[in-house]
């Protein structure tokens, strides 16, 4: 039992990183089908606390019940979350947030490049023949 060598994980770092890429997105989309079923939920509550219990029943802006200004800014907020699984988690990815993020770098490192030719141009180092050495005359506590 413990003479026994255990395995170690053979998934290679591209195999992992689909992996795990294909997890997140599972994640995404169930809590995108949470959040449709809480919408729907919500909506007949709303509607059974306005025509059922009379709740609120008196106050109709722009002569349209509460409920349904409540519906359609929920709705638009799930229409929010929905482009959001969709369409910019599609093809805002890792792999692109990787390709930005070597995009800036380089655009750093151009900059740190640039910036190093010029003060070694303003202020040259000096020749190195000609260091200045200490003086050892004089004691240095003094």
């Amino acid at each position: 039992m413990f003479s026994k060598k255990q395995e170690s994980s053979k998934i290679d770092p591209e195999q992992r990183e689909l992996i795990e890429y294909a997890q997140k997105r599972v994640k995404q989309k169930k809590n995108l089908f949470r959040h449709f079923i809480v919408f729907l939920a919500g909506c007949v509550l709303f509607i059974i606390l306005n025509k059922f219990l009379d709740f609120g029943s008196a106050f109709r802006p722009a002569s349209v019940d509460w409920f349904v200004w409540a519906a359609l800014i929920w709705f638009f907020l799930f229409l929010i979350h929905v482009l959001n699984v969709f369409l910019l988690n599609s093809f805002m990815n890792k792999k692109w947030e990787n390709e930005q993020l070597d995009k800036l770098v380089a655009k750093q490192k151009a900059k740190i490049a640039k910036l190093q030719t010029k003060v070694e141009n303003e202020h040259p180092l000096p020749k190195s023949g000609s260091s200045i050495s200490p003086a050892t005359d004089r004691p240095l506590n003094s």
